[in-house]
């Protein structure tokens, strides 16, 4: 996740100048101030000071800084005075209660287990994003606490961490349109941040991913090498990710001329046998697709599984596009649409502490971009 000092680097500037341009001080010059600015942009950066920036500036560790603003005895007179120098340096102010261990603080933030389609495969994309926001909690001094989410997305295990004080907000994965969660949780006022968004007429605090312009990369890949037969597999209607990488889909055909048949569109449940079933019925359309471009890895995967079945082979007969970029894809050399999951879990966690905190942030709904890792797989150079 871009920083203040990451910035600064890009600007070519020391972080304390990159401060004084972004909070538009009189004494940096319009040219300098232009830099940091275009650097701020480029990096997707919202302005605002945390206890990582003063980490930084100071050249110490978040540990140190939190020992400053406790007054650990341990910190040495000398490290105490730079950290307290970039404090005011940066015009830093953390919640003294947020820094307090309150009785009724519990320094931990629940985030949800969700019951998977498939028991076999876990989400690798979520338990990447579970290990990177628990690092990223850590850097503000906090902790994860999962817990199971009801199938139905239910309320009642936030309602009960909520009233014993176990946890001091939430991160939401999985988010579905209206969800009934984000709702409960924004009439209970209750701090929270999420991984996706839900209902546009809400407004609360977000990290999302592009889906739609992550699924039209894939379909101009292959738009470009050749194809006009590509064919798609997704979840059923009615998800908020899968939607948008299917409405993405059709965008991209139809911008390069194509209008797909239904027999090109399959929809399945995340789970690989029925990625097969349904790979088999869009690849027996007459004439058969060069290509297929699936919501996920998972789906791939039951792809490929069709393909080795009757003799085809991936990459050569028929292109392959996955979207998560997972370890299996590297794996197997598949194409896959990649999201800066880091980054998510970073810029999640900087919102959720902002609502924990009281602190102010110029963005509180933030969405990124996905990148396109070409392998093996999308070729497809007999049939293109």
């Amino acid at each position: 996740m871009a920083s203040l000092k990451t910035v600064a680097e890009k600007a070519n500037v020391s972080v304390y100048t990159a401060y004084q341009a972004l909070n538009n001080s009189a004494e940096i010059d319009a040219t300098v101030r232009s830099a940091v600015s275009k650097a701020a942009d480029t990096l997707n950066y919202n302005f605002n000071i945390t206890l990582r920036d003063v980490a930084a500036y100071a050249g110490v560790s978040t540990t140190t800084v939190s020992y400053v603003l406790n007054n650990n005895p341990l910190v040495k007179p000398a490290t105490r005075e730079l950290v307290l120098r970039a404090i005011k340096d940066l015009n830093y102010h953390p919640n003294t209660n947020a820094r307090n261990l309150k009785s009724n603080e519990a320094r931990m933030i629940g985030y949800p287990w969700h019951v998977m389609e498939d028991p076999i495969r876990r989400n690798a994309i979520l338990d990447r994003f579970l290990y990177d926001m628990a690092q990223a909690a850590e850097s503000y001094g906090y902790h994860v606490l999962t817990f199971t989410q009801p199938a139905q997305l239910g309320v009642k295990p936030y309602d009960e961490l909520i009233s014993t004080n176990r946890v001091d907000g939430f991160i939401l994965t999985d988010t579905t349109f209206n969800d009934r969660r984000i709702k409960h949780l924004m009439d209970k006022k209750v701090p929270f941040a999420a991984w996706g968004h839900s209902n546009p007429d809400w407004n609360y605090p977000y990290v999302d991913v592009d889906g739609r312009r992550g699924m039209e990369l894939a379909v101009e890949h292959l738009v470009l090498r050749g194809h006009k037969r590509i064919a798609f597999l997704g979840w059923p209607d009615g998800t908020v990710v899968g939607d948008a990488r299917k409405n993405g889909y059709y965008s991209a055909m139809r911008a390069a001329g194509i209008e797909p048949p239904p027999d090109w569109i399959g929809y399945t449940p995340n789970i690989v046998e029925y990625a097969y079933r349904a790979a088999q019925q869009v690849l027996s359309a007459n004439p058969r697709p060069t290509a297929v471009v699936c919501v996920n890895d998972v789906m791939a995967l039951g792809v490929r599984s069709y393909l080795e079945s009757v003799n085809l082979q991936i990459g050569e007969d028929v292109a392959v596009i996955g979207y998560d970029d997972t370890p299996i894809a590297d794996l197997l050399g598949l194409t896959s649409i990649r999201q800066p999951v880091n980054e998510v879990a970073a810029r999640v966690i900087d919102l959720l502490m902002a609502e924990i905190q009281g602190g102010t942030i110029t963005k509180r709904q933030i969405v990124l971009e996905p990148s396109l890792i070409v392998r093996m797989s999308s070729r497809g150079r007999r049939s293109a």
